[in-house]
């Protein structure tokens, strides 16, 4: 949704915009959102996210704006930023992390940016897939060991990739797995008929059909009361034997422990996975050790190429949204 937003009346001309600016890969990553940035005047508070809702609660109160990732923004975080905070500027496109309903009724618009880094998360997921196929993760560490591990893998040609969620991130893994000849089905509520016609990709009436019919399983899709804990042991045991499942979306769309004790039975034959319930993890996160099993620091769209986009587009939402001109991207309908 596209909107435009004025908030001269609302913001006091007698202080400096305060604005708490939590994602780290905006912060770290070199690109012309830092200058942009610093051209607003505003007073810029940098924190290293996720942060969790009680340090959310500790900050509440003393900013106009919050330009975040995925830290816990809750109704209490909400209720006590007010009456000075204006607008939420979300550095990407998953909200589950910000209580959406509550912006809704206390009127706090919320901005995203869609389009921006699905190119980079489908590189990645196949980055996931190729390491676990071929082993590359485990043969490459015991060779930096000095021990000659010789392990046989798996092609991915010809093997079924099921997507759930072909959205723009979901398009990308398809027109990939296409290009490495593998059959592709997928669910998705909102089909692209001419997409899939140009790809390839059959329809599947449900989510569970992906899940049955597919030897390599991607979860694009957003988390939510449907696909909380989709991926679980009564859901696993439908699935094929040896079955590998790639998550680049949410990591509380797969039940951990129940991934785990599959990982150790083989009755899934790999997980990869940028995400994970609990970020960052515990030293003894269960997944960490688990066979089979690669996972990376939830840097699927963190490259030189995607990160200065994404944080052009969340603060280009932000100040269009301030001035009240030009396009902004609103998520909650506030706008």
């Amino acid at each position: 949704m596209h909107g435009k937003l004025d908030f001269s009346m609302t913001i006091r001309f007698d202080r400096r915009m305060r604005v708490l600016l939590t994602t780290c890969s905006y912060q770290d990553t070199p690109g012309p959102h830092h200058a942009l940035m610093e051209s607003q005047g505003w007073e810029i508070v940098r924190e290293r996210g996720p942060l969790t809702e009680a340090r959310m609660l500790e900050l509440a109160g003393d900013f106009d704006a919050f330009l975040c990732g995925d830290d816990a923004i809750s109704r209490a975080v909400l209720e006590k930023s007010l009456p000075r905070l204006k607008i939420i500027s979300k550095y990407g496109i998953g909200l589950d992390k910000i209580d959406v309903p509550a912006t809704k009724e206390l009127k706090i618009p919320v901005l995203f940016t869609p389009g921006v880094n699905h190119t980079t998360v489908a590189e990645h997921t196949f980055g996931l897939l190729i390491g676990i196929t071929k082993h590359i993760v485990t043969t490459a560490a015991a060779a930096r060991q000095g021990e000659w591990l010789r392990l046989t893998g798996h092609e991915i040609a010809d093997k079924t990739m099921g997507i759930i969620g072909l959205g723009r991130i979901g398009k990308e893994v398809a027109i990939r797995a296409k290009a490495f000849g593998m059959p592709i089905i997928a669910f998705d509520p909102y089909w692209d008929e001419k997409f899939a016609a140009e790809y390839g990709v059959t329809r599947c009436a449900t989510m569970d059909e992906v899940l049955t019919q597919s030897d390599v399983v991607s979860l694009h899709c957003n988390l939510s009361d449907e696909t909380r804990s989709m991926i679980r042991t009564e859901k696993i045991a439908e699935m094929k034997d040896g079955v590998i499942i790639l998550n680049c979306a949410r990591g509380e769309i797969v039940e951990t422990p129940d991934m785990v004790e599959a990982l150790k039975s083989g009755k899934v034959g790999g997980y990869g996975a940028d995400v994970l319930d609990i970020e960052p993890p515990p030293a003894d996160h269960p997944l960490l050790s688990a066979p089979n099993c690669v996972i990376t620091p939830h840097i699927g769209s963190r490259t030189y190429e995607s990160v200065p986009r994404q944080a052009m587009k969340s603060l280009t939402n932000l100040i269009n949204a301030l001035k009240g001109e030009g396009d902004c991207n609103c998520a909650n309908g506030v706008i």
